[in-house]
This record gives C-alpha cells, sequence and structure tokens, in this order.
C-alpha cells in the first residue's frame, strides 16, 4: 500500500534532521566545559527514560523481545561508542563539517554491504565513495581549522556508525523498530551510568547548561521518533536524499551559535560529501539508517 501522507513524511523527515543538528550543537556547546562522556551519558539516560515513560504504557513487552539479541546487542554499543566520539570531535571540530564527515558512514556503507550482505556495488557506487573521500579530503586539507585530533575522533565514529548501520540493515526484517530503539537507548545508558561515579564534575552547570543537558535526551528521542515515523508517510527514495539537509541546519545553527562560516573549500567538501550521498540514496532507493547522536 502507497504511503498516505507524502508532505507530512517530508515535513516529519525535516524535522528530525533539524532536531538532530540541535542535538550536536547543544553537545559542542556543553563540551567546552564538560566532559563529552558525561554529556553523552546524560543524554542516553533521559533518552531511555523519556522511551520509558512514553512508549512502555503501549508497547510493553514488544520493547524488549528480539529475535537476534547478540546482533541488536552489538549494534547498541557500536551506536553507543560512535556517540562518545561524535562528542570528542564535535569539542574540537566545527558542527557542519563534523557532520558532513559523520555522512561518510552511509556511503562508506555500499562498499561494505557488497562482501557483507552480498549487494552488488555498481559503477554509481564506487564514484559516490571516491566524491565522499574526496570531499573529506578538501575539509581536512592541510591549512585548514579542521586538528589532527578531531579528525581522529571524527574517523572513529564513521568506523562505529558504519558497524551500527551494517548491523542495521542486517537486523531490519527481524526485529521491531521500538526494540531496536529501546535497546540503543539501554546499552548508551549501561556503558555510561556504570561510568558516571567517574564522570561526575565537581561544579554544577549553569541555568543555560542545565536545560541543554535536560534537552538532550528529549533531542535526540524525538528526532528518532519523528525519523522513524516520516518513512511511515513517505517512501524511502524521496525521504533518503532528505538526510543531507541536516548539514544546512547544521551549518545556520554553528553560525548562530558559534559565529562560524565554513571557508570555500570547506563548503566544496561539504557539498562533495551530500552529493555523493544523494547519488547513494538515489541508488539505493531504500534508507539508510540513521545515528543517534
Amino acid at each position: 500500500m502507497p504511503p498516505a501522507h507524502p508532505v507530512r513524511g517530508v515535513l516529519l523527515c525535516i524535522a528530525a534532521l533539524a532536531l538532530f543538528a540541535c542535538m550536536d550543537t547543544s553537545t559542542k556547546y556543553l563540551a567546552q566545559s564538560h566532559s563529552p562522556a558525561l554529556i553523552v551519558g546524560v543524554r542516553y539516560l533521559g533518552n531511555l527514560l523519556l522511551m520509558a515513560a512514553l512508549l512502555g504504557p503501549t508497547h510493553g513487552c514488544r520493547m524488549v523481545e528480539t529475535r537476534r539479541t547478540a546482533l541488536v546487542v552489538l549494534r547498541a554499543f557500536c551506536l553507543a561508542l560512535a556517540s562518545l566520539f561524535i562528542a570528542l570531535a564535535l569539542r574540537e571540530m566545527p558542527v557542519a563539517e563534523t557532520t558532513a564527515i559523520l555522512f561518510l558512514a552511509p556511503i562508506l556503507l555500499v562498499i561494505a554491504a557488497g562482501p557483507v550482505l552480498g549487494e552488488r556495488i555498481g559503477p554509481s557506487g564506487w564514484v559516490a565513495t571516491a566524491l565522499g573521500f574526496a570531499g573529506v579530503l578538501a575539509i581536512a586539507r592541510p591549512g585548514s581549522e579542521i586538528t589532527g585530533i578531531g579528525m581522529s575522533f571524527a574517523l572513529c565514529a564513521v568506523a562505529m556508525n558504519l558497524g551500527y548501520q551494517l548491523l542495521s540493515r542486517v537486523l531490519a526484517a527481524s526485529e521491531n523498530t521500538f526494540a531496536l530503539l529501546f535497546y540503543t537507548a539501554l546499552a548508551g545508558s549501561i556503558l555510561y551510568g556504570l561510568a558516571m561515579p567517574w564522570l561526575i564534575e565537581d561544579h554544577a552547570p549553569g541555568t543555560l547548561e542545565a536545560a541543554l543537558f535536560a534537552g538532550l535526551g528529549v533531542m535526540g528521542g524525538l528526532g528518532h521518533f519523528l525519523f522513524t515515523a516520516a518513512f511511515r508517510d513517505a517512501p524511502a527514495s524521496l525521504l533518503a536524499p532528505l538526510n543531507y539537509l541536516q548539514l544546512l541546519w547544521a551549518g545556520l545553527l554553528g553560525y548562530l551559535v558559534f559565529g562560524h562560516v565554513p571557508g570555500a573549500v570547506s563548503l566544496v567538501g561539504m557539498a562533495l560529501i551530500a552529493g555523493s550521498g544523494v547519488l547513494v540514496a538515489l541508488k539505493t532507493r531504500r534508507p539508510s539508517p540513521k545515528r543517534t547522536a
């Protein structure tokens, strides 16, 4: 049955991407004076509490029912580690450039899906990958404002996100969407919750910082809910290319909050990555799993 509300699906997708960009911007702001691990931990705990309160009464046991539990848990921990590396990268790099580099994951997924999932790559897949790497080289070129350590964290996030997306592709046919969302929140809460005694700081956050901490779980949880709902109303072939609108949100928020404007060469690099991602989206005609960060 064709989706009934494609326009609503597009609007939900755009709103979800805006929330993801707001979450990344808030993370960067908080990371200037707080531990990235603490920030990510608070976000996961908030996300878990939100899911338990809003989805628990209606979905109940379905939120914990899985068929391939080991892979579900592995996928969840891949995302939890990716979130930490993203926060570390955002502390060192502008929001827009970091976001662009992170979009390498769905591009590399095309190459990884060949040997792992038996999917055909094709010429357009190789062209998209080459364009994506060219974009990263343009952003991280010698003389740019991108630091080596920031780039290292971003590439580690890409690797973890690639594992997460591969496992998402593998599990899509057998697992409940809400169970996958719940286990990602649960794994992150356990991982960072266990470390919380060592992450607690000796100074309290200010009013704005406290509000941002409280909003992290809401932005992440609501963003993923809207993103999931969007694919019920509109086809993947329409929504997948829209993912790269997050670059526009990231650039706008980076300018409004931090006064950062990417240089001309960096903008070209971001355009190359976005273009290669759209090429991949049009080729696959299916949604690529989104990061939670």
